[in-house]
């Protein structure tokens, strides 16, 4: 019996010398850069640019504040084509909103983020202004189709 009390008395002060330590460092300090050092950027991204925001979801900064009424104050990401008409001038679509509202739009027409480029039996076809400093493309081509993604 006396011997197992001294294990567990060896085992248990052993256990507390190892969890001490010496003592404890101060905050550490980042490396300072070496003189004469100079950031180049090579044309590389900026790292603190946020990502998130990029392609479709830039939105412009009128967005932002108030919107005219009616189609110009229409983004492209909100249209849903509820009908497509055939008169004797051509083409006219019926577009819904979110909101409940709808409106008609024939080619040519001005949406806030871009134009009505041609209305054919199926689809709208609208041109996005693409506002993203980082793309390539400034314009992309964004079909809405009357009933579901044809492809």
């Amino acid at each position: 019996m006396k011997s197992l009390v001294w294990f567990a008395f060896i085992v248990f002060a052993g256990a507390k010398v190892a969890g001490q330590q010496g003592p404890t460092p101060g905050p550490e300090v980042p490396p300072s850069p070496p003189p004469g050092y100079s950031y180049e950027r090579d044309n590389r991204r900026d790292p603190f640019l946020n990502l998130v925001y990029r392609g479709t979801d830039a939105r412009p900064s009128a967005v932002r504040g108030s919107r005219p009424e009616g189609v110009p104050g229409i983004l492209v990401e909100e249209v849903v084509v509820r009908g497509i008409l055939q008169t004797k001038a051509g083409w006219i679509a019926m577009i819904g909103l979110p909101n409940g509202r709808t409106y008609t739009v024939r080619p040519g027409d001005r949406l806030m983020d871009g134009t009505v480029r041609a209305i054919t039996a199926q689809a709208i076809v609208l041109m996005q202004e693409v506002n993203d400093p980082l793309s390539l493309e400034k314009q992309r081509e964004v079909r809405k189709f009357l009933r579901g993604e044809v492809k």
